[in-house]
């Protein structure tokens, strides 16, 4: 079964780290697209990365193989990829990492930085918090299942999304997947004015 698998959340929340362990618990996740290991790889900026990203993954869906893609969802570019993976039949399934707040992703940021890693401004991962489920809630009708894991302390399962509602797992939610359902029951806001996508993010 040709599967196109998204890692999403906002900046700072573990992408990277939930791939990681993905990768030793299942062998159906093809092609990890990854933008930071491609601008590392090819020593360019993040919008330059992102570009090659989106050429990966047309390249993977033009041949019918699996990928997996790590995605701040935001912007327009995933939508779209999803809407095209679902009419080429793919199986579309979704791993979504929350954190309470913008400012925990500020400090897990900046200690991956400490450590050596790339940084992403403070500006940029409080504007894709502030509007995480507005692109969320634009991707999540086009997948076949999704699973939502708190990364408040170690990844851990708090709900999964059927039938347009969200089954919440192991007793109570965290903040934010209270949050989300509020988002998803909420009557639909009149459509933000079009512009281009989020410069330098992962399609």
């Amino acid at each position: 079964m040709k599967t196109y698998t998204l890692i999403a959340g906002v900046n700072g929340t573990g992408k990277s780290s939930m791939s990681g362990v993905l990768q030793t618990q299942r062998g159906d996740l093809g092609l990890i697209v990854d933008v930071d290991k491609i601008a590392v790889e090819h020593n360019c900026g993040a919008y330059a990365a992102g570009k090659l990203a989106v050429s990966r993954m047309r390249e993977a869906l033009a041949r019918g193989e699996s990928f997996t893609q790590e995605t701040t969802l935001s912007g327009e570019r995933t939508k779209r990829f999803a809407r095209e993976a679902k009419e080429k039949g793919y199986f579309i399934r979704l791993f979504y990492i929350g954190l309470n707040s913008a400012e925990e992703s500020v400090k897990r940021i900046e200690n991956r930085v400490a450590k050596g890693g790339h940084g992403i401004d403070r500006i940029d991962v409080s504007r894709r918090f502030a509007k995480r489920f507005e692109d969320l809630l634009k991707v999540l009708p086009y997948c076949d299942e999704a699973e939502f894991y708190n990364n408040e302390n170690g990844f851990e399962i708090a709900g999964e999304y059927r039938e347009g509602k969200i089954i919440r797992r192991n007793g109570s939610a965290p903040e934010w997947l209270t949050a989300l359902e509020k988002a998803l029951t909420a009557p639909p806001q009149p459509p933000a004015p079009v512009g281009r996508d989020d410069p330098g993010t992962p399609p």
